[in-house]
């Protein structure tokens, strides 16, 4: 895909990996609209888009986890820029970091309520019109944590998991109708959310250094070139940033 005048809406885009998305991308060219709850942000790093770029960027506040908001903001994209090339899912959240047996089911259920859910508004929202015109593709971020459990981290895990699920399913129901579905596993990333990881103490990610964690831009980066013809052989699958091999093609260092 040449990506220069593409359309591409990221959700949790008022800080960390989104933020770096939306920004990587319109350096690029394209289009960009920017979802989050938190309006003056997206507001504030979409006027610094337009006037760094010179792309046209949209800031539209909204909740991933109520399907309405993300059926708004798909609606607001199509109607300001005319139709949608690329959906990245980036909203997540971790907390609570709890073990299982301490958990507070109103919070772990908030996280499937964003980390999952929020994923599948995201597709149902955007799926359509993508298949009305034969093109779209969808990007979500994963996590190792959808392959593997980590201690006090249940929530995150299952959600990132269902997640995954979600990314082979629609890979299967689309591909053949001209879509792409991918997630991208970016390993550790210095963002707020590894100092609340740092914070909690618990399971041996708490005690990495904070030198060991890439940049916001790699795993922004790496979408970038996963909108790509050379990421077509992981269609379906979860493309880990934590492989030198992937990195390479992906121009980091």
């Amino acid at each position: 895909m040449q990506i220069a005048g593409k359309v591409v809406l990221i959700t949790g885009a008022s800080r960390g990996i989104g933020e770096a998305t939306a920004r990587v991308f319109a350096a690029a060219g394209a289009r960009v609209a920017l979802m989050a709850r938190g309006s003056d942000q997206i507001t504030r790093i979409a006027a610094e888009i337009r006037e760094e770029h010179g792309v046209d960027a949209l800031a539209v506040a909204g909740d991933v986890s109520r399907y309405g908001d993300v059926a708004a903001a798909v609606g607001a994209v199509t109607a300001r820029f005319g139709g949608l090339d690329v959906l990245i899912g980036n909203a997540g959240v971790l907390d609570p970091i709890a073990h299982l047996a301490e958990a507070d089911p109103e919070d772990w259920g908030r996280v499937i309520d964003i980390n999952l859910k929020g994923v599948f508004h995201g597709m149902r929202a955007a799926l359509p019109g993508m298949i009305a015109q034969g093109s779209g593709t969808i990007l979500t971020v994963s996590s190792g944590a959808a392959h593997g459990p980590v201690e006090a981290w249940s929530a995150y895990c299952a959600s990132k998991a269902g997640a995954y699920m979600l990314t082979r399913s629609a890979d299967q129901e689309t591909r053949g109708l001209g879509l792409r579905v991918m997630g991208l596993s970016p390993g550790t990333v210095a963002t707020e959310m590894q100092r609340k990881i740092k914070a909690s103490g618990i399971n041996p990610v708490s005690q990495l250094d904070w030198s060991s964690h890439i940049p916001a831009d790699w795993p922004a980066r790496a979408l970038l070139w996963m909108c790509g013809p050379d990421a077509d052989e992981f269609l379906g699958q979860d493309v880990s940033l934590r492989d030198p091999e992937i990195r390479r093609r992906a121009g980091l260092t």
